[in-house]
């Protein structure tokens, strides 16, 4: 066969979902978990709108900083509720991806929401280190003993629900987070009532802005990472490029992209040389199963085709290709290929 038989060879072995339809439905889909998300939903807004009540007649800013700790926790499970809605649809139109990014959207409002959060209550427990109001030590610790139960409750409920979805387990990591806010919040109402410390409560506050501002960092730069359409953070595309390219009777492979559709859904596309006498399809097959094993990947888009002739003479140290080859006259990245020990 010449060089361009098998021209273009495309494959979305991760189309067909867990039960054999297409799209990637992540499975958590199911009507059982959004009853769990709901409940825990329901939980947690219930007793943040009384903790923000709380907060103000006992003037504790620890309460109400976990009570904006707390809104970003039922954001995020409003956006795991949004996600199996949004996962389910079939694209159409113009969004061929359907509205799977709807989420990472979401994850980067809610990380500046926090970041924000945490620069207004930082200057509040600054503010009040040097100023203390009266607190309401009593008060600030049963609140806080009530949070601790209501988080652990929330995050029983979010356990109960499929957590192999990257939005519901971001969920249930933000009460887990939330409980320690509390636990640190309990402490101060502790000490407040039995010491009169009443700087303990900002302190406590000042707590809870670092976890904020780390929950709300890494919101911002995993959702800035998949917008900038960049490689998994724990996949190296050097060194995937490099195992494509060394197996036989892969020379070369080039145009190599791995990005995140959504969390947790990477995807992969690559333009594959194999040797004439090679087989381009069984080429294709092996890579999807190479990728989808080591890597994880499924959603590949593979085209391979046969080596030109005038790459061939060409030396395996790294040079460029000819210029005028069809197949890279304009390579978007770095060139992968095989050594003579893999023939």
């Amino acid at each position: 066969m010449t060089g361009h038989d098998h021209g273009h060879e495309h494959d979305h072995a991760g189309d067909p979902g867990p039960g054999g339809h297409a799209g990637h439905s992540h499975g958590v889909a199911a009507d059982a978990d959004r009853r769990w998300l709901a409940i825990a939903l329901g939980l947690i807004g219930g007793f943040m709108a009384v903790e923000v009540v709380i907060g103000v007649l006992a003037q504790s800013l620890a309460l109400i900083s976990d009570a904006a700790h707390m809104l970003t926790d039922a954001v995020s499970i409003v956006l795991a509720l949004i996600a199996m809605r949004l996962a389910a649809r079939p694209a159409r139109g113009g969004f061929t991806y359907g509205l799977k990014r709807a989420e990472i959207l979401s994850a980067q409002a809610n990380g500046l929401t926090l970041l924000l959060l945490a620069v207004w209550l930082a200057y509040e427990a600054v503010r009040r280190l040097m100023d203390p109001p009266a607190v309401e030590g009593g008060l600030v610790l049963v609140t806080a003993l009530a949070g601790i139960v209501v988080n652990v409750a929330a995050a029983w409920c979010i356990s109960k629900a499929n957590r192999t979805s990257l939005a519901v387990e971001g969920a249930y990591q933000h009460i887990l987070n939330d409980m320690f806010a509390f636990i640190g919040t309990a402490v101060a109402g502790l000490i407040v009532l039995t010491t009169g410390f009443r700087q303990a409560d900002s302190i406590a506050s000042l707590v809870v802005v670092v976890l904020m501002v780390k929950a709300g960092y890494g919101l911002v730069r995993e959702s800035g990472r998949i917008f900038l359409e960049a490689a998994p953070a724990h996949m190296d595309p050097d060194a995937v490029g490099d195992r494509l390219a060394g197996h036989p009777p892969v020379t070369e492979v080039h145009d190599l992209h791995i990005w995140t559709i959504t969390s947790g859904q990477a995807a992969l596309s690559a333009h594959v040389l194999v040797e004439p006498a090679g087989d381009c399809h069984a080429v294709r097959r092996d890579l999807e199963r190479l990728l989808a094993k080591e890597y994880g990947v499924t959603h590949t888009t593979l085209q391979v085709d046969h080596v030109p002739e005038a790459l061939l003479s060409v030396g395996r140290a790294g040079e460029d290709p000819e210029p005028g080859d069809p197949h890279c006259a304009d390579a978007h990245g770095p060139v992968h290929r095989a050594g003579p020990h893999d023939h």
